[in-house]
């Protein structure tokens, strides 16, 4: 048993996930029998989908369609299921000489490590510095286009439309409570807002002269999060250390 599900439960769960971070779509119970070989019946597959779905880990977004996991999946996913992709130790050397050359100055330091973050996770990437007046960095927006999840102008335009409100960033990377990890992921379903609806959020908190700092990837809920996770891990630690001498 894990969180509450069987062990059968959870590995038809965590293929389910596999498959909706691979394929962007709906997963039913007779595409998982033929893709995969979980050693069951397809009416077992169908009758464990209805039982993860009335405990809030799959829904069914249309009628005919098949399930996506919830916020709930991801974040049981992302914390018990998921073995995360370290960086290479050839990575985490160049990702070091990107910036140090403009460690002293802090805005060019936040810009190159924004652009940095976003090349390396394939994302959209924000930093955030809460001083006197609150300032934003962001970098990478083209590769949202790249998700189908963003593929209306409109569903875009919504995202973006945060990033003319500093209120709504300030309250999503410092209002949102006390952190609970130095790292978390966020869902816009979670949060509330319509234009973050298909949203996922990393962010590292950390300081930097005294001063709360967040640095963080945006994208579909379905993101990377194996392979994007560490890489923000290392990024803030990376800033942290560089801006702090």
């Amino acid at each position: 048993m894990t969180d509450g599900l069987t062990s059968r439960q959870t590995q038809i769960l965590k293929t389910i996930i596999n498959e909706y971070i691979s394929t962007a779509e709906p997963v039913g119970s007779e595409a998982m029998d033929k893709k995969y070989n979980l050693g069951v019946s397809p009416a077992t597959i169908r009758n464990e989908m209805v039982a993860l779905t009335k405990a809030g880990y799959l829904k069914q977004p249309h009628a005919s369609a098949g399930r996506i996991p919830t916020p709930v999946a991801m974040k049981f996913y992302i914390n018990q299921l998921m073995e995360e992709k370290q960086m290479s130790l050839v990575d985490e050397v160049r990702a070091k000489e990107e910036v140090w050359g403009v460690r002293d100055n802090i805005d060019e330091l936040m810009d190159e490590a924004t652009h940095a973050l976003a090349a390396r996770t394939k994302s959209l990437a924000v930093a955030a510095l809460k001083d006197k007046k609150d300032r934003f960095w962001q970098a990478g927006h083209s590769y949202i286009f790249n998700n189908p999840e963003f593929a209306e102008t409109a569903a875009c335009q919504s995202l973006f439309s945060i990033f003319d409100e500093f209120d709504k960033m300030d309250r999503l990377f410092f209002g949102m409570g006390e952190p609970t990890s130095p790292l978390e992921v966020l869902f816009g379903e979670e949060i509330g807002w319509p234009e973050l609806i298909p949203v996922g959020i990393i962010a590292t908190h950390f300081n930097i002269k005294g001063k709360p700092c967040a640095l963080g990837v945006i994208g579909p809920t379905r993101s990377n999060y194996e392979t994007v996770i560490p890489i923000l891990r290392y990024y803030g630690g990376l800033i942290e250390e560089v801006a702090n001498g």
